[in-house]
């Protein structure tokens, strides 16, 4: 297994009056967790911190991080999704202050010599290997949709007045799952890059991959990136943690 380093930084930003991101790296490095809450200051401050409380708890009861195979893995990471998905309808039902809650969450977990990354909603996590940078999470955008219709194009997604909004996301019927997740078997080299949508209201893909080899220190790294998407421009939180394979 290559060895890796991860840093994480998490900010308010210049327009907002709290930070409603939350971000999670367990102690052993086995898993690591942004989320990006919604639903208005409190709620969403507590939905995100809700979603990586427990989502941790589930994963360690849940998954065997020396030797699940791609299937157990998928099943433990879904179903982790699942509980803090229900655990935040459950909670935006009894508190009427809380109705509108909800969370996007995009994760890592580092299974045996795998790598496993997967989402609900709209923060992403990126790859870069080799010069080549890509993006390994989907987007549950109301415009990713219409983009994979062909209705809109990517530069016209851009603009749309929909484009903050999400069809799936923890606190919905429909959040419960990310989907199948993307297995990576890293190596020397590679780096990765989980992110709220702050940093991407802030920074083009281009402009994140440029920045990705600024810095070899992950923690650095990541204050780079949030700095640029602020200077940039960034009208929200934002969350950027980097993990650097050697």
């Amino acid at each position: 297994m290559v060895s890796f380093q991860i840093g994480h930084v998490s900010i308010t930003g210049n327009f907002r009056d709290n930070n409603e991101d939350s971000c999670f790296v367990d102690d052993q490095q086995r898993y690591a967790i942004v989320a990006d809450g919604m639903g208005g200051q409190s709620s969403g401050e507590r939905a995100s911190a809700l979603a990586i409380e427990s989502i941790p708890r589930w994963l360690d009861r849940l998954l065997d991080f020396e030797n699940a195979n791609t299937k157990a893995v998928n099943e433990a990471l879904e179903k982790s999704i699942a509980h803090a998905n229900s655990e935040i309808i459950s909670l935006s039902e009894q508190d009427p202050g809380m109705r509108n809650m909800g969370t996007t969450v995009v994760m890592m977990a580092r299974v045996g010599e795998r790598f496993y990354f997967t989402g609900v909603g709209d923060s992403r996590a990126y790859e870069l290997r080799g010069g080549k940078f890509k993006q390994l999470t989907v987007d549950h955008s109301l415009t990713q949709a219409l983009m994979d219709a062909g209705t809109i194009s990517a530069e016209e997604a851009k603009t749309h007045r929909y484009r903050n909004v999400l069809y799936k996301y923890l606190g919905s019927r429909d959040g419960a799952t990310g989907g199948t997740a993307v297995e990576v078997a890293p190596k020397s080299g590679d780096r990765f890059l989980l992110c709220s949508d702050g940093l991407t209201d802030g920074l083009k893909d281009y402009e994140i991959a440029e920045l990705m080899t600024s810095h070899d220190d992950p923690q650095k790294l990541s204050e780079i990136l949030v700095d640029a998407a602020l200077e940039h421009g960034s009208r929200d939180n934002i969350t950027a943690l980097v993990v650097i394979c050697s």
